[in-house]
């Protein structure tokens, strides 16, 4: 099974930590975020990623080289100029062999311990040529519960009744000739895939987070700190 990890940001909105890596470099609990990444998709039997990226590449390629001491393939996509997001995974396809089976393509800016097998399932059972996993939209404030002008209660960031793009996605070989030569995907591929009917929609409740921001770094630090690291990705 082949993945592609976009890890091309530059991160500005975690500025200064980004001045010397790319963000997916970032450390968490000592690790890099692109290195749970790639032991979450290992241990779901990926062999083979393609780590797409630009700015300060030569920072992944350092850490990681080939990927043998992490038991699987990597290859690099480097961007001489930024393509975006539907670039990049336009330009890492083109770097796998032929093939009819599905790719996993994932921002490397997140940490999970997500199952994938039931996603791939339902996206051969689909036929789309691509679905997306969406993850619940936890609230990023307290909510103040009122009734009657009077305050009832507090809710501290609850999870609320929508749904957001987790940027994990199954791709279909098909998808390649929908996707933009620079630009990004979520603004044009998916849109057309959408109005088309052929676009799918996979739900989990699993542990997902992203890191966009500081608070972000600072929050999965303390989230991981309390689970039981050594068997967090069999918890999926």
């Amino acid at each position: 099974m082949r993945a592609i990890i976009l890890a091309g940001g530059k991160g500005e909105r975690l500025r200064p930590f980004t001045d010397d890596r790319p963000k997916p470099m970032l450390e968490v609990l000592g690790k890099p975020i692109i290195g749970y990444q790639i032991q979450w998709l290992q241990a779901q039997g990926v062999d083979h990623i393609i780590i797409s990226c630009g700015y300060r590449c030569e920072v992944i390629q350092g850490y990681f080289g080939d990927g043998q001491k992490w038991g699987l393939h990597i290859d690099y996509s480097v961007e001489d100029a930024p393509l975006g997001r539907g670039g990049g995974i336009k330009l890492a396809m083109a770097m796998l062999p032929g093939g009819n089976d599905p790719i996993i393509a994932t921002n490397g800016d997140i940490i999970t311990n997500f199952n994938l097998q039931p996603l791939l399932e339902a996206h051969s059972r689909s036929g789309d040529l691509a679905t997306i996993v969406l993850t619940p939209f936890v609230s990023p404030y307290g909510i103040v519960e009122v009734k009657d002008s009077r305050v009832t209660g507090f809710r501290e960031k609850p999870e609320l009744p929508y749904w957001i793009n987790g940027g994990i996605y199954v791709l279909s070989r098909e998808v390649y000739t929908c996707l933009p030569d620079q630009g990004d995907h979520e603004d044009t591929t998916f849109p057309q895939l959408a109005s088309q009917g052929n676009l799918g929609a996979f739900k989990t409740q699993a542990f997902w987070r992203a890191v966009d921001t500081v608070k972000d770094l600072s929050e999965v630090n303390h989230e991981l700190e309390k689970r039981l690291l050594s068997s967090f990705f069999s918890q999926g």
